[in-house]
């Protein structure tokens, strides 16, 4: 293997170092799989010479019982093995998963925006799953195969050292082609799990987007683009079978110049007195136990390769540092008042025009802020960076006087309470998805929240109440009902700060009535931030932000922004045209 190679896979087994017993366990247990391997060659002689050519008839009985118990000792030896490293191996592949989960959580929003769903997932379960082998299994099959050629080799040349010459003069010719191979296969198995990755977001897009699919009769092109990339796919994969296919073949058809020198050489020598009948035999046996350690040798680096093309892939996504991070000295922010100031933030997303422009905002505790404007205006963006989903490349957000930049993400955010546009649920139980800001909650705080969110009447009525499966993103609420749940999962979490993204953007008049008055209880004595295209739902808001290209254009209560006849009256007026004095 070449540095690179030994490198990742170094790193692969460090992986494996808890599980050291384990796996000792099985490579003692390798060595009696090994020993009875080098024993059955070496018994060959005297069962030649002692029994079928002098008769020793008392050595007859023996046979069988040496027969057996060199059976049993191997198959409890390797049953012992297959267990050990078996277990060590998954447990080696549950702690990289958890890893690789870990660390993808800990990534940013930037992150998820330019990382499909289904190429994440590909990572966590099938190239970790591809490591599987290599993290324990063929480390032993190594150690066993290799104690086993060695014992072979040591008897080869304790029986005859002219013999073993003429055997091994294959050995060096074979391990060119195997190391090609080798390299050829962990190119290949790179590029299909790739292919596999985007076949994982494939699938992941349909289902999630079913609804979309059926609507626009897309099952047609869903399917073309999935068989496309399956047959990308299976191109790739093929190659990898073609050169692993080959491995076995080759080895034998090199292995055969050697047997055949080694019979044409051990014949004539036999004739000539030099051997007898039992040391050829015993040769010839050894020598033919000898291939198939080394056949497995070079297929267990096949697998390696294998293993390290996906180890490449892990170990690039975990090396990938998350795009925000806490500072070493971050400090955990404490129950705060809800004061929330913007200083001249300056932000941009990668490889775009400014979003927000020298942006300055205090906002007192417990005030309603509204912001309003044109898509692409920042209202958005202005939340995220609250949030310090993203970070400003400009200024400075400070909460009760604290730089948020300053502070641990977690601390944070367990002061602020998001309702999206995008109402997420998990496919779980109503109960633990209104309980998912707060898991310690009990029964009745969950059922109160939900009181207060105008969801209890609803959720009572469902066949298992609050305990009822609500499908994959809640597929089996409406989406007034979705919103409710959402509200109640924040007025749960009880946070000084509230951020509400178009909360009621997707519901008809009789539910956005509903969730409005629930939006009522939510902002109560709480710093809340709205974005509404609705402006009736933000007339009775403290004070309205008016932003245009990043910039803070127009702010006041609405009856003071109607009167000045701005911006604000003209994106007022062509919603309510009939309601507003011309």
């Amino acid at each position: 293997m070449k540095p690179p190679v030994l490198q990742v896979y170094r790193r692969l087994l460090t992986y494996s170092r808890p599980y050291a017993r384990r796996i000792v366990v099985a490579m003692l247990a390798s060595l009696g799989v090994a020993a009875t391997d080098v024993g059955v060659a070496k018994l060959v002689q005297p069962l030649v010479d002692e029994v079928l050519v002098r008769r020793e008839l008392w050595l007859v009985n023996l046979v069988p019982l040496i027969v057996i118990g060199l059976a049993l000792l191997k198959g409890l030896s390797r049953y012992v093995q297959e267990y050990f490293i078996k277990t060590a191996g998954q447990l080696v592949v549950q702690d990289l998963r958890n890893d690789l989960y870990r660390h993808c959580l800990r990534q940013s929003l930037g992150f998820y925006s330019q990382t499909p769903a289904g190429a994440l997932v590909s990572r966590v379960v099938n190239d970790v799953g591809m490591l599987q082998k290599s993290a324990a299994d063929e480390l032993v099959a190594m150690v066993r195969e290799g104690l086993t050629l060695v014992g072979l080799v040591g008897l080869l040349f304790y029986n005859d050292w002219r013999l073993a010459l003429v055997a091994f003069v294959v050995l060096p010719v074979a391990l060119v082609p195997a190391s090609h191979i080798g390299r050829r296969i962990k190119k290949y198995v790179h590029k299909s799990l790739s292919n596999m990755g985007n076949l994982t977001g494939i699938l992941h897009e349909a289902f999630s987007g079913i609804k979309v699919v059926k609507a626009f009769t897309g099952e047609e092109t869903e399917r073309r683009k999935f068989e496309d990339e399956n047959l990308r796919y299976y191109q790739r994969l093929v190659k990898v079978i073609r050169y692993d296919s080959a491995t076995a073949p080759l080895v034998e058809l090199l292995a055969s110049f050697g047997a055949a020198g080694v019979l044409w050489y051990g014949i004539h020598r036999v004739m000539n007195g030099a051997i007898s009948q039992g040391e050829l035999f015993s040769f010839v046996t050894a020598m033919g136990m000898m291939y198939g350690p080394m056949k497995r040798l070079i297929k267990t680096n096949n697998v390696i390769q294998k293993a390290v093309g996906a180890a490449e892939r892990v170990f690039e996504m975990l090396d990938q540092a998350p795009g925000l991070v806490d500072a070493p000295d971050a400090l955990t922010l404490a129950p705060v008042r809800g004061q929330v100031c913007f200083e001249r933030v300056w932000f941009a997303y990668q490889g775009e025009d400014w979003v927000l422009r020298d942006f300055s905002l205090v906002v007192p505790p417990g005030r309603v802020v509204a912001l309003v404007g044109a898509s692409g205006a920042g209202k958005s963006t202005l939340i995220a960076l609250l949030a310090r989903f993203y970070a400003p490349q400009r200024g400075r957000i400070l909460i009760d006087g604290c730089d948020i930049a300053g502070l641990t993400q977690t601390s944070l955010r367990a002061q602020m309470a998001l309702v999206d546009q995008e109402t997420f649920l998990f496919h779980d139980s109503l109960r633990n998805n209104i309980r998912y800001g707060r898991p310690q909650a009990t029964d009745a705080e969950v059922e109160e929240a939900a009181r207060q969110a105008y969801a209890d009447e609803f959720i009572r009525q469902l066949p298992e109440g609050y305990d009822t499966p609500i499908g994959d993103r809640g597929v089996r609420l409406s989406g007034g009902q979705r919103q409710r749940v959402c509200i109640a999962r924040a007025i749960l979490r009880d946070a000084p700060i509230l951020l509400l993204d178009e909360a009621t953007s997707a519901l008809d008049s009789e539910s956005e009535a509903v969730v409005q008055q629930a939006l009522v209880n939510l902002m109560r004595g709480r710093t809340t931030f709205v974005i509404a295209h609705r402006l009736s739902t933000i007339r009775h808001a403290d004070e309205i932000l008016l932003l245009e290209d990043g910039q803070l254009l127009e702010r006041g209560r609405h009856d003071q922004l109607l009167a000045a006849r701005g911006a604000y009256h003209r994106l007022y007026s062509l919603q309510f045209h009939d309601q507003v004095a011309p």
